[in-house]
């Protein structure tokens, strides 16, 4: 039998821990581009140089390369959940996979199959939160919800707090988070 060891675990003690950002969902889909929305609004942000920023869309296993290799993962999405539309619901950890979107396609690889994926090869990052919102409408238009279209700042602000909770630091220079 062989031992295997966690890639975490090869990092020096010195080592900045890597953050992924990912934005979840589908921009021509109403409300599931939500995460979409707000990657680019922190991305726009003046945040460390090892936080990364990544357009998931609905990539589907192509993704998983992304996962495996941050120590950190913030997921980025709109969530169906029995919450008001517009609410602003935040997990960690292994509360995440039940509440992540539904399949816009039975032939989409979605992110609950990705997350398990990653656990069995025993390359899930370290730590993980998700930033959702619940949608009021998950339909072919570019428009969010006016639902979910108030509940962006909120989301921006959560996001940024989970990431300045990781150790991260935000700049001097960058806009606003309000």
């Amino acid at each position: 039998m062989t031992e295997t060891t966690d890639i975490h675990e090869l990092r020096s003690p010195e080592h900045v821990d890597s953050t992924v950002v990912l934005g979840l969902g589908n921009a021509i889909m109403g409300d599931d581009g939500a995460g979409l929305i707000l990657l680019d609004q922190l991305s726009a942000l003046h945040l460390d140089p090892d936080v990364r920023f990544v357009y998931g869309g609905v990539w589907g296993l192509a993704l998983l390369a992304e996962i495996e290799a941050a120590d950190s993962l913030l997921l980025l999405d709109a969530v169906h959940t029995d919450v008001e539309p517009g609410t602003v619901v935040v997990l960690d950890g292994e509360a995440i996979p039940r509440f992540l979107s539904v399949k816009i396609s039975p032939h989409q690889v979605d992110m609950r199959e990705l997350l398990a994926l990653a656990s069995l090869r025993g390359t899930l990052p370290r730590r993980m939160a998700l930033v959702g919102v619940q949608t009021a409408h998950v339909d072919l238009t570019t428009d969010l919800s006016p639902e979910v279209l108030a509940a962006l700042p909120e989301m921006r602000a959560r996001a940024l707090e989970q990431l300045l909770a990781w150790g991260h630091r935000l700049h001097s220079s960058s806009v606003s988070i309000a």
